[in-house]
């Protein structure tokens, strides 16, 4: 069931790093993107795929990975991810994406947590950094890195405390909890609907 396989899809960042995940499986991931909505079906996204000890080691220090965990500087050794995909925006299709990265995320990771792997969806990227390390020309933006592997720690989501307060952070067990707003303080109800 869908509902199923969203709650499963959470933002995991910490990962066992003996399980690998082949080029191959990264390649049928992009290809659910690749089949995903495009706006006016520009289809200006590209992907560099990373399933290299080597190329995993220069794209890792690019990344900022928790931000409402101050004191944590991300996976440590053992515990990284085995493989990326980064998603650019060709400028010499389009100058602008959209929402297309935000779309082709989504259908990525879901396609990885129908397969038992899990991921983070990264915006916070030294993006000039990353750039340099994978040798990218510029008419490629880099716009999101999607890191993926076997998940290593348990997320759950709970609901938002009376407070408002949605900062997700980990208890003593190094469970990570995610709150949750309701659905009733979601929906909005405009003039004359309903």
């Amino acid at each position: 069931m869908l509902k199923d396989l969203i709650r499963r899809n959470r933002s995991y960042r910490r990962f066992d790093q003996r399980v690998v995940i082949e080029e191959e499986s990264l390649r049928e991931l992009v290809e659910l993107a690749r089949l995903s909505a495009s706006g006016a079906n520009r289809q200006p996204l590209k992907f560099v795929l990373s399933a290299t000890a080597a190329q995993n080691e220069r794209i890792f220090p690019c990344l900022h990975w928790a931000g409402y965990l101050p004191d944590w500087d991300g996976p440590a050794s053992g515990e990284r991810p085995t493989a990326y995909i980064v998603i650019l925006g060709d400028s010499e299709i389009s100058e602008s994406c959209g929402v297309d990265h935000g779309i082709a995320a989504q259908s990525i990771m879901l396609g990885a947590t129908e397969r038992g792997w899990g991921g983070c969806i990264l915006g916070a990227v030294e993006r000039e950094a990353l750039r340099d390390a994978l040798e990218l020309p510029r008419r490629y933006e880099i716009l999101l890195v999607l890191a993926l592997g076997k998940p290593a720690e348990n997320v759950v989501i709970e609901a938002a405390p009376e407070s408002g307060d949605i900062k997700y952070w980990r208890d003593k067990a190094g469970t990570h909890h995610v709150p949750k707003r309701m659905l009733e303080e979601l929906i909005i109800f405009a003039k004359g609907a309903l």
